[in-house]
């Protein structure tokens, strides 16, 4: 019984202790696959976070590329031209009337009243000449007019007595002719001794140099004993050298693009380095009316009084000249400016891409530029722009500064 009861207990122990070396087995796998689902899961995590920041890497590349496409420009806005302006040009002064003196007979000079800075009248007397050839070619000259003075008496008697002799028949009609005719021919004679009288006496006047106008003696160039020939051919004969400085005048060469400032009647006034706290105002009195063809420029007059004698001719001056108001324009910095085929142009920002406007330029100030159409002072205007520079290329501003400024 007992032998029985051990027999059906052993199929049961043996299954239960199968069972005990199964379970290890199932756990094992069970562990592996646990290990397994891990590995996988973090195999997936590493690839999608390596595809996520080669993805980042891509877009940052590519947002560094096209940051690098756009170059940073520094910008200036136009300025607005002042309502006010003028020109300075520069000149040279002038005596109002310059002027040689020459004397207009043959001589001696005997004497001279006046030297170089002195100031004169009008008439006052320069010089004597001595003129003894001309003083007796005026007396023969009187002599002979006294002469035909005489011939002429003779002549009109004679012709009285032959009219009245032909009333009663006494003389012939051809003496009486002859009589009157000759009386005509004295009266010619005592014409031109006259006449030759007076021209010598208009030398002898010639004695005696006047000064023509007020002015200051400018050049002396005779002096006593002086041999004097008449007038103003030859070299050394000219006497004196004259020049009216009341007013003075000074011609400027005015560009053809500042020719509106040459207006007649225009205020105008001169600056000189040894007067640099004054001003010598003057008048803008007449122009040439023509552009010269070499130079651009138009010639123009402008008179300063000068009653001082402040002023000296030959001067070097800097002449101002107002512009006329005309309509508002700007000015730019000459750096800015594009010379293409197609004509000057400016870029100009505009949402984050390039303009190149075309611009007319007015005036030139060096440095600066006006520009009269084609900007306003709102636009943002890229300073030292490429060559290359192209229509619609993006460009980023530089906020940081660098940028120059209008006028």
């Amino acid at each position: 019984m007992i032998e029985s009861e051990s027999k059906s207990t052993a199929p049961i122990e043996a299954e239960a202790r199968g069972g005990e070396r199964a379970r290890p087995r199932w756990g094992r796998r069970l562990a592996a696959a646990v290990v397994l689902a891990a590995a996988a899961v973090g195999l997936a995590w590493l690839i999608r976070n390596g595809i996520r920041a080669r993805t980042e890497a891509g877009a940052e590349l590519r947002t560094a590329t096209m940051e690098a496409a756009e170059p940073f420009v520094n910008v200036v806005h136009p300025k607005l031209t002042p309502p006010a302006q003028e020109v300075v040009l520069p000149g040279n002064t002038q005596a109002f009337i310059d002027s040689p003196i020459y004397a207009r007979t043959n001589g001696y000079l005997v004497r001279w009243y006046y030297d170089i800075g002195a100031s004169v009248k009008k008439g006052a007397l320069l010089a004597d000449i001595e003129t003894p050839e001309v003083d007796k070619q005026l007396e023969q000259a009187r002599a002979q007019l006294e002469s035909a003075r005489a011939d002429l008496s003779l002549a009109r008697i004679t012709a009285d007595r032959w009219q009245f002799l032909l009333k009663s028949d006494s003389v012939s009609k051809q003496e009486t002719d002859q009589a009157v005719s000759n009386l005509g021919a004295k009266k010619a004679a005592v014409d031109s001794a006259l006449a030759n009288v007076r021209r010598l006496e208009e030398l002898q006047s010639f004695e005696k140099v006047y000064a023509p106008f007020d002015g200051i003696v400018t050049a002396r160039n005779t002096d006593i004993g002086y041999l004097i020939n008449a007038g103003a051919s030859g070299q050394g004969q000219q006497l004196f050298h004259m020049a009216a400085i009341g007013t003075l005048r000074v011609y400027v060469e005015v560009p053809e693009n500042y020719s509106r400032a040459a207006v007649t009647g225009a205020e105008a006034y001169l600056t000189l380095d040894e007067f640099p706290n004054q001003k010598f105002h003057g008048t803008l009195v007449r122009t040439s009316k023509s552009i010269s063809a070499t130079s651009r420029t138009l010639l123009t007059e402008v008179d300063v009084d000068n009653p001082t004698g402040q002023l000296l001719p030959g001067a070097y001056v800097s002449v101002h000249l107002k512009m006329p108001k005309a309509e508002q324009s700007v000015t730019v910095p000459a750096n800015t400016l594009l010379f293409r085929s197609e004509g000057l142009r400016v870029g100009r920002v505009r949402d984050g891409k390039v303009e190149l406007a075309a611009v007319t330029i007015g005036r030139d100030y060096g440095s600066f530029v006006e520009v009269v159409s084609g900007l306003g002072p709102e636009d943002e205007v890229i300073l030292d722009p490429a060559d290359s520079l192209a229509e619609g290329a993006a460009v980023r501003v530089n906020r940081g500064g660098g940028g120059g400024a209008g006028r």
